[in-house]
């Protein structure tokens, strides 16, 4: 069945706002995006962001990816044990403040799940608590830490520990609320207690989530931790800006270097886990 224009004509003047938005709509639609794009030029004014600077940006970035090639290779195992050793420190403070925040946060997560805590009160005020943790940067935590307890792998540590269990709290939380309630009716009509329904109907749920996100954020926490090396907490970041500080291009392109493999290496074996693992329990459901 063709409609003919006319047909069509008749429509839109009998039912106007069927084929356009009211004026109220349009004049709401066009002011948004003369606000997005007013406030997008305005960031391009304020911040000096000119075609003549960014060339001249690319030029100087061009002569210091010049100095990096070709890459430095060390000739023996006292010049690189610095770097092995910074490597083992970031890979450590990544393991340990994920691992320290993973303790803290898992009972802290039962408080704020609607479905373990009924007190509205306790976990409305455990869930912000987990924001108020989670507001502080990672960054902001490892110079407060380093004020503290001094340069080093430890306020690294303690910085990635404390930004993960506000992290880890929330997360897990979440997963607990999103479980189904019937393993745990099993149970609880089994004359199972209130511990074993949890032990035994609702963590066998959650344990896939809680796994895969602590292994993501592990994988996160390593590239963090060469940040806060930068800042004074100790591993490769320290060696990575004091070859930078020094000029000495070619050293720090290799230390990169390092770090990407060493993220490859560890996102490849996070894979591995998840499969074996998680694809385990899938398998048992």
């Amino acid at each position: 069945m063709s409609v003919s224009q006319d047909q069509i004509e008749e429509a839109r003047a009998a039912m106007p706002l069927a084929f356009r938005a009211p004026l109220p709509v349009r004049l709401r639609r066009a002011g948004t995006w003369a606000l997005f794009l007013g406030l997008f030029a305005y960031c391009l004014w304020a911040f000096n962001f000119s075609p003549a600077r960014i060339w001249e940006g690319i030029l100087r970035l061009g002569n210091v990816l010049a100095f990096m090639f070709p890459p430095y290779v060390w000739k023996s195992w006292t010049e690189f044990s610095d770097v092995a050793k910074g490597l083992g420190e970031t890979l450590s403070m990544a393991f340990l403040g994920t691992l320290l925040g993973a303790i803290f946060a898992f009972p802290l997560s039962f408080l704020g799940a609607k479905n373990v805590n009924r007190l509205n009160f306790l976990r409305l005020s455990t869930r912000r608590g987990y924001d108020f943790i989670r507001a502080f940067e990672t960054l902001i935590l490892a110079l407060i830490f380093i004020r503290a307890f001094g340069l080093g792998p430890l306020p690294g540590i303690l910085a990635i520990a404390v930004s993960e269990i506000g992290t880890f709290a929330k997360l897990f939380s979440e997963a607990i609320e999103n479980t189904s309630e019937k393993p745990i009716e099993g149970i609880k009509s089994a004359g199972g207690s209130r511990f074993q329904q949890i032990r035994f109907g609702l963590l066998p749920q959650v344990n896939p989530v809680i796994l895969s996100v602590l292994l993501y954020n592990f994988e996160s926490n390593v590239r963090s931790g060469t940040i806060l090396g930068i800042v004074g907490a100790g591993g490769i970041g320290f060696l990575l800006s004091d070859r930078i500080a020094a000029y000495r291009w070619d050293e720090a392109w290799s230390i990169i270097f390092l770090i990407i493999a060493m993220v490859y290496v560890i996102d490849y074996l996070s894979g591995v886990i998840r499969k074996r693992i998680i694809g385990n329990w899938e398998g048992a459901k």
